[in-house]
Parts: C-alpha cells; structure tokens; sequence
C-alpha cells in the first residue's frame, strides 16, 4: 500500500473531511434557513422591495460568481490556506449578522458571506482531493455532498423551529457553531498543498465576470419597481453586456483564463450547461418562493412552514444515489430527462393548488418535484465532466460549479421580478398606478400585511385570490422551462457506453 493510501485512512485525515463536511453543512443553511426567516428580517430591518429581496441574492450572486476565482487562489496560495480564510472569514461575517441593525449592512454582510462560503468551499475541495486516494477520494466526496444535502434538506425546518423559539438571528448563531467547528478540525487536520504550476488569479476574469453578474441581477431587481424603460435599469442592463464581452475577451487574451472558453466548442457541454438552469428555476427558486408564501400569505408559522419544506427538499438525500445506480442500465441523458418531466409534472400541479388549500394538496406535488429533480442532480457533474476530453475535467468541472450556482442567483432576481410583474398586472383597473409598483413587489415577497395597507382600498382576500393566480401561472412558466430543459437533456445529451461509466462514477461524488 503507497503512502498516500495508507495517509487516507489516517484518523487525522477524516477529522479533515469532517471539517470540510461541517462547512459544507453550514451553506445551504445560511441560504435555505434565510429564506424562512425572510419574513421575520423585514419586518426587523424594514427596508425596500429590492433591498429585501438582495438578501438571498448577495449570497447567491457573490458565492456562485467566486467560485472559479477561490479554486486559483486555493491553487496558488495554498489548499488549507484558503479554506481556513474561508471558513474563518464565514464564522466572522455570520456572527456580525446577528447584530445587524440595518438592511444595508446586513445585504453587505450578506455578500461578504457568499465570498467567505465560495474560498471554505473551493479550497476545502480542493484540499480533499489531496488528502484522499481511489475509492477513499470517491467515498470522501459522498459524504460531503450528502452533507450538502442534508443542510439543504433540514435546514428549512431546524430554521423555522429555531425562529419560533429563539428569533430569527439565532439561525446565524448555529452557522457561527459549525463554522467554527470546521476552523478548528480543518486547522488541525488538513495538509497544506498548492498547485506548483499555478499561475496566480486571473484578476481581469474574475473582476469583470462578477461586475457583469452583479450589474445584470441588480437591474432584473429594479425593473418591476421602475420599469423596463428606465434609465437606470436599461443603463445597468447595458454595463452588464459590456462586461460580458470584455469578460470574454479578458479570457481569449491570457494565457491561463479563468474560463476556458473553448470548452464552448463541444455541444454537449453546452447542453449541460444548460441542464444547470432545470434546477435553478425549477426547484431552488422554490425554497426562497414558497416559504414566503406558506408564511407571509396562507399565514402558517415558521416552523410550519419549514416542515412542510421537507417534502420538496427531502428527497435529494437518498435519491441522487438511486440515480447515480440507475447508470449501469439507462443513460444518464434518459435519467436526467425523465427526472425533468416528473419534475415538470409536479410543477403543473402545484400550480393547480390555491393559496388557502389543506397542506397535504401542497405537500404531494411538492414531493412530486423533489423526487424528479433528484435524477438529474445526482448526475449533473458527472455530466459535466464526460461530454469534454479527459484532460479538460478540472476546468470542466470549474465552469459547471459556476454556472450552476450564479445560473441559480439569476434566475432567483428573474422569477421574483416574473412575480412581481404577475401580481402588477393583476392590480391594473384596481389601484392607484402609482402604489402598482411597490405593492405588487411587497405582496409577490409574501408580505401580504404591508401589501394590503398601501392598497386598503382592496379586501385582502382580493388580493390573496391575485397573488394565488400569478403564483399559479408562474409555474406555468417554470413548467414550461423545465420541458424545455428536458427536450434538450433529450437530444443533445446523449452519451456513448464509456461516457456512461465515466458520468457513473463521478456522480457519486
């Protein structure tokens, strides 16, 4: 036996994992325990439409828009290194959340945390991949992506249970707990390492991807307030595309880039790219969405509300291993593809379900689009990694990483701003125009109460009765988006009998 097999069984080397797996934990519950919360933060920190709503998407946007930047500096500066700047900078910047006073501060706060949670996450990763060999590395990346899952997973009803008993900024205390945690395991155990061939960050990649990110989401917020015809929205939408195109040409400039951009020139990888966008508008807009509607509109308690979440988020816990197994005898294009479909067709029934309805109608068609999401998250990575030339699999790996969870930050601020345009068009002929705007963005969020004081003229079951039909025909949309996702997976996604192998094994990871 080598010596790094014999170093992957060592118990200094699983107190590593389990460092990197307590970080792991603590992301999706800073995201998904959010969303809960986010009734009871604006009621706390007031606060327009847009700066509530830049709550959820700060962390999304800076964590997904970084990940590629962390990984290089991991690289260059060292594995562990990073992690703990990472983690540390998280456990910090979650502490001072708790203290927040000002819904500036705490949106600040709120990005700074999405940059901490992207170095814990790449250099924790990136770290493990050295600490472990063959099927210890397979075993290892299990754990921590169903560590991921289980944050994902318990965190709606740990945080809306912690809520009722303890008040929303006990939810950033619990991160602090297990941040903290993985500081001190991963100072103990982890192994520095760095790539001797790095070459440092691409500063002029990672500025102008993030700017361009940055500018595009902020705009999609300010359009229902102010009008796609604004000066500001369309100026904002503009620096976004020049960003973009000096983003690409940043990349085909130097000579090592952030983004390999000829990975492009293979139509698979692009359908799995596009893959990436099924579950952004078709289950993780859902976790930010339905709480503030099963608490702001149908009136259901905090932790309430995050039970009833388990029964969309429960399923990846088991199922993307079934997916993973179901490999040895269908394509993974076939499983990903049907996955789709029946998340589509919970999608369709859910948006047959009224606000107001008995919680078992909403829980069914929930467990409906938890398990048909499931198939193709289980798969989506490994995906990624075969459809491109072996030697491309890092990069590949890189820019899915990326796309997935900036895709998923974009689509957050389009579907909310969807929303708010929904219920504006609904409140035409009934209200005053000039309050159309900040009431449809304040009911759209769940915020029923502050809805129906700036339109009182308007019975608030009216106005429950609108925002149940513009939810039902979002969903219309979001089904659509995901059939369309699904005819893709179809098509351009087919793989050969290697490809099936190769996307088998690194699924399980």
């Amino acid at each position: 036996m080598s010596s790094s097999s014999r170093a992957s069984d060592g118990p200094r080397t699983w107190l590593a994992l389990l460092a990197v797996c307590l970080a792991a934990a603590a992301m999706p519950l800073t995201f998904t325990g959010t969303a809960v919360a986010l009734p009871s933060i604006g009621r706390a920190l007031g606060g327009s439409p847009v700066a509530i709503a830049w709550v959820t998407n700060a962390f999304m946007l800076t964590f997904g828009s970084t990940l590629m930047a962390a990984g290089a500096l991991a690289d260059s500066y060292g594995r562990k290194r990073i992690f703990l700047a990472g983690v540390g900078s998280f456990a910090v910047v979650s502490f001072a959340l708790v203290f927040a006073t000002d819904i500036l501060v705490f949106d600040l706060l709120r990005a700074a945390q999405g940059f901490a949670a992207a170095a814990a996450f790449s250099g924790g990763m990136a770290a493990l991949a050295q600490a472990f060999e063959g099927p210890a590395r397979l075993r290892a990346f299990s754990i921590v992506g169903t560590s991921f899952g289980v944050g994902l997973s318990l965190g709606p009803v740990a945080s809306g249970l912690m809520i009722e008993a303890l008040g929303w900024r006990s939810i950033f205390l619990a991160v602090v707990v297990f941040a903290v945690l993985a500081f001190i395991f991963g100072w103990y155990a982890l192994k520095e390492s760095r790539d001797p061939a790095s070459r440092g960050l691409d500063w002029g990649g990672a500025l102008t991807f993030t700017a361009a990110l940055g500018l595009f989401t902020y705009g999609i917020l300010l359009a229902p307030e102010r009008g796609w015809s604004d000066g500001m929205v369309l100026g904002l939408l503009a620096g976004a595309l020049v960003f973009l195109l000096a983003f690409v040409v940043t990349e085909r400039a130097v000579s090592r880039p952030m983004l390999d951009l000829s990975l492009f020139a293979y139509p698979r990888f692009v359908g799995v790219q596009l893959l990436a966008a099924a579950p952004a508008y078709g289950f993780v807009v859902l976790l930010v969405l339905l709480p503030g509607r099963f608490i702001g509109v149908e009136g259901m308690g905090e932790a309430a509300a995050g039970t009833l979440m388990i029964a969309l988020s429960a399923p990846l816990l088991i199922l993307p291993i079934v997916a993973g197994l179901l490999t040895r005898w269908l394509r993974p294009a076939t499983i990903c593809g049907a996955g789709l479909l029946i998340s589509a067709a919970g999608l369709l029934w859910l948006s047959q379900i009224p606000v107001g309805a008995p919680v078992l109608a909403l829980a069914l068609p929930m467990l409906v689009i938890g398990t048909g999401i499931s198939f193709p998250w289980g798969l989506m990575d490994g995906l990624a990694v075969s459809v491109v030339p072996k030697e491309r699999a890092g990069m590949a790996t890189g820019i899915f990483s990326t796309t997935r969870v900036a895709g998923e930050g974009v689509a957050l601020a389009v579907v909310s701003a969807i929303l708010s345009m929904l219920v504006a068009d609904g409140l035409k002929g009934s209200a005053i125009p000039s309050t159309i705007a900040t009431s449809a963005q304040r009911l759209a969020a769940g915020d029923l109460g502050a809805a129906g004081n700036a339109l009182q003229g308007i019975d608030r079951a009216v106005l429950t009765s609108l925002y149940s039909n513009a939810f039902s025909n979002l969903l219309l949309l979001l089904t659509a988006i995901t059939l369309l996702t699904a005819l893709v997976v179809f098509v351009f996604l087919r793989t050969n009998a290697h490809d099936v192998s190769e996307a088998r094994v690194e699924s399980a990871a």
